[in-house]
């Protein structure tokens, strides 16, 4: 760069940098204001007045010569230069994206095609990058399609069960009714005591068969939530109470022993329905009664308060059962001693029927039991406020 002074429209000093003969012709042919010669930018001129002796300009002259003669020499090596880097960083960029994407993605449709050959096992491991959301979702999807698997492959084996179960249980209880009936028929009952016990077991058998289908048509029914449930307040201390009274009287002759103990007299309230509740506290005594083994059992049914719980714990003395069984009796179709429940006619319903209506009960069921000692059925239920 340099400077270039005029007066009264003529050059009178330019910078040693420049040549003075360019800038002449410069002047002379191009626009003086803001304009480019061949070489040259001439930037607006700065007016000022030479003392007494005229009007003088004063200009910035860029020599832009150098930069013009290295773009025409070194054109076609620039565009070269740059097509060379635009190459270089599609190559580069394509590489680092099949490395990132395309290659994941490979694993994944191999984790699909397992998927599709029935194996559920062949876990995808993923980075936390760009496309680790995807394989995330992928994976959660085959833990949940592998566990609704196994629950469907459950629910199948717990079918089979149910079908092997009933056949076996209702076999047992027609058999019994067609041999009594049979001997009716033949004339074996000849005597008004001979029939009336004929009638007494036909009569007895057929209560069991309808027991057990009334419980396969409740679980059915729980399952598909048809069963409504008639929420109110309950006071859990006179409902204990009504259902004690009332089924002391069958246990008593049964030689078992039912007590009620309580750690309050005072209301302790909750919501619940009244038919539904009164249906699982008979199942749990059906149970015990039907597992006990000593002469003269007893069955406790213990209330205790908690913070926010109302606790209600069914003992009894009977047989007891081994501590690897006890995570399994709530399910259903379970017997802990098959070849005694042909006996009892269990249907291994009960106490499935229980765990379902507490639940819907918004509580906890759990067992606790000793071979030979007893069983500890302990039911859990949220209290409300009490009453007035």
């Amino acid at each position: 760069m340099g400077i270039v002074l005029q007066q009264n429209n003529q050059l009178v000093y330019a910078s040693p940098s420049l040549n003075k003969a360019e800038v002449v012709e410069a002047f002379d042919q191009y626009d003086r204001s803001g304009s480019f010669a061949d070489y040259f930018y001439i930037s607006n001129s700065y007016q000022f007045q030479y003392k007494d002796q005229g009007e003088g300009r004063f200009y910035i002259v860029t020599d832009i010569g150098p930069l013009s003669e290295f773009i025409g020499k070194y054109v076609v090596i620039t565009v070269l230069l740059l097509v060379f880097i635009l190459l270089l960083t599609n190559g580069a960029l394509t590489y680092f994206v099949f490395r990132s994407t395309v290659t994941p993605l490979k694993a994944l449709r191999r984790a699909v095609d397992q998927i599709k050959d029935g194996n559920l096992d062949s876990a995808v491991n993923f980075k936390k990058d760009e496309i680790g959301g995807l394989f995330q979702a992928f994976e959660e999807m085959r833990e949940q399609l592998k566990h609704s698997i196994g629950m469907q492959l459950q629910y199948e084996e717990n079918r089979k069960e149910l079908i092997s179960n009933i056949s076996h249980d209702l076999k047992t209880p027609i058999a019994s009714i067609k041999g009594y009936v049979e001997g009716i028929l033949d004339g074996v009952a000849d005597n008004p005591d001979k029939m009336d016990k004929y009638i007494r077991t036909i009569y007895a058998k057929t209560k069991d068969m309808d027991r057990l289908i009334n419980e396969l048509f409740m679980l059915s029914k729980l399952d598909m939530g048809k069963i409504p449930f008639y929420f109110e307040k309950v006071n859990i201390i006179e409902f204990l109470e009504d259902c004690t009274e009332e089924m002391q009287f069958v246990l008593n002759e049964k030689a078992i022993t039912l007590s009620l103990e309580l750690s309050t007299n005072e209301a302790v309230l909750i919501m619940g329905d009244r038919e539904k509740l009164k249906r699982a506290i008979s199942n749990i005594l059906d149970n015990a009664v039907k597992y006990m083994d000593k002469e003269w059992g007893t069955i406790r049914i213990r209330v205790a308060e908690e913070s926010e719980w109302v606790q209600l714990r069914f003992e009894d003395n009977g047989q007891g059962m081994q501590q690897n069984e006890l995570p399994h009796i709530f399910e259903r179709f379970y017997r802990s001693d098959l070849s005694r429940s042909s006996e009892t006619g269990g249907s291994g319903l009960g106490l499935a029927i229980v765990k379902q209506i507490i639940e819907e009960h918004g509580g906890e069921v759990q067992a606790a039991s000793e071979i030979g000692v007893g069983t500890s059925i302990a039911i859990r239920l949220r209290k409300v406020m009490r009453l007035e």
